[in-house]
């Protein structure tokens, strides 16, 4: 199995838009808030908390900020996944530590996850959770399994959507032995089939060596 991505243009309606946005925000505000709570505790505690704990507590964060509420919750997830990812890329001295979002980011986006069949692409348009039905610029099929999908706004206001697929690739048939073999023989410079221009050094080859004085005036 190997992941493909595939990118279209997304045309949002005007409520769509405003979800998008929120979901952004609230996206990186998760990331932020969470980024800081873990600073603050390796300093005060020498502790490094995880991500199911970071998960805990963002499921209590939703209940006193009801407006968490509004967006995508496979979105909020995935802050904390992104998150986790930036420090264990730290701690393998793989990357630098990790940074806050800024809003003045020239591209916002955000990721949601495919479960329960929340995404899915039919001719010109896409599901999204809580978007719905979104129209799209869509130019080919895609072929396997929904994985993820990112939604991306840049700063001219175009939309764009990254689905992840995972789909199956055949292996081709491996060579035997016997095939080979043949393959050898009929490839060989003293096999009358093969094709003299393939050898180096025998008649016919742009590579044949040059004949010595004595030979050309035999």
């Amino acid at each position: 199995m190997v992941h493909k991505a595939y990118k279209f243009r997304l045309y949002p309606n005007q409520k769509q838009q405003v979800l998008i946005v929120k979901t952004i925000g609230c996206s990186r505000f998760v990331f932020n808030h969470f980024l800081d709570h873990r600073n603050t505790t390796f300093e005060e505690n020498g502790k490094a908390l995880g991500y199911i704990n970071c998960s805990a507590q963002l499921t209590r964060l939703k209940k006193e900020l009801l407006w968490l509420k509004e967006v995508d919750s496979t979105a909020l997830q995935s802050s904390l996944r992104n998150l986790e990812e930036a420090f264990k890329r730290l701690w393998k001295k793989q990357n630098k530590k990790p940074r806050f979002k800024s809003k003045k980011n020239s591209v916002q986006s955000y990721t949601t996850k495919f479960t329960n069949g929340n995404s899915a692409l039919d001719g010109q348009k896409v599901k999204l959770p809580k978007l719905g039905w979104v129209r799209v610029a869509n130019s080919r099929e895609i072929d396997g399994r929904i994985l993820s999908a990112t939604v991306r706004r840049k700063p001219s206001g175009v939309y764009y959507v990254s689905l992840v697929v995972e789909t199956e690739v055949q292996e081709l048939p491996k060579m035997g032995s016997a095939v080979a073999s043949t393959w050898a023989a009929n490839n060989s410079p003293f096999c009358p089939t093969a094709r003299p221009d393939r050898h180096r050094g025998f008649a016919g080859s742009r590579h044949a060596p040059n004949p010595s004085p004595r030979q050309r005036h035999q």
